[in-house]
């Protein structure tokens, strides 16, 4: 038994089916689409929540109460693991972290989240900290520096 004699189970691929080709698929003509009508057409797509040209529900149903989500701010986030590739001492800033190419955008600020390990004392200045990460920077020596802005 070798990987060159393996084979799928009998009955277990099965032919794509090849609608709208010749008399043999059965599948001709309007191949399964049924007559006329937008599902017919091709580049039919309706968008979510459509009923039909009905009030969708989640336009018929009232709007009350406050959301936080125009309020919300993202962070970028980062963990204690992938600051093991600077050297011990070095003063991590966002600004470094973006130009090394750990975070994409600052967005509302940086947080430190603790997964991962971290043998070198740093001094890291972000906006925000996990618990954890504070605790484990602060255990090798090292310094969590909250920046306000």
């Amino acid at each position: 038994m070798g990987l060159n004699n393996l084979k799928p189970a009998k009955g277990a691929n099965r032919n794509r089916k090849r609608v709208g080709r010749g008399p043999g698929s059965g599948m001709g003509k309007t191949a399964t689409r049924g007559e006329k009508g937008q599902k017919s057409r091709s580049g039919h797509r309706f968008r979510e929540g459509f009923e039909g040209g009905q009030m969708p529900l989640h336009r018929r149903v009232p709007k009350r109460g406050f959301g936080n989500a125009r309020f919300r701010k993202e962070f970028a986030y980062v963990n204690l693991g992938s600051l093991e590739r600077f050297e011990a001492g070095t003063i991590v800033t966002p600004e470094l972290l973006k130009q090394k190419g750990l975070i994409k955008k600052l967005l509302a600020g940086v947080k430190v989240l603790g997964k991962g390990t971290l043998t070198k004392a740093l001094t890291v200045q972000a906006h925000r900290f996990s618990a954890q990460a504070q605790e484990k920077i602060a255990g090798l020596g090292g310094k969590a520096e909250v920046i306000t802005s």
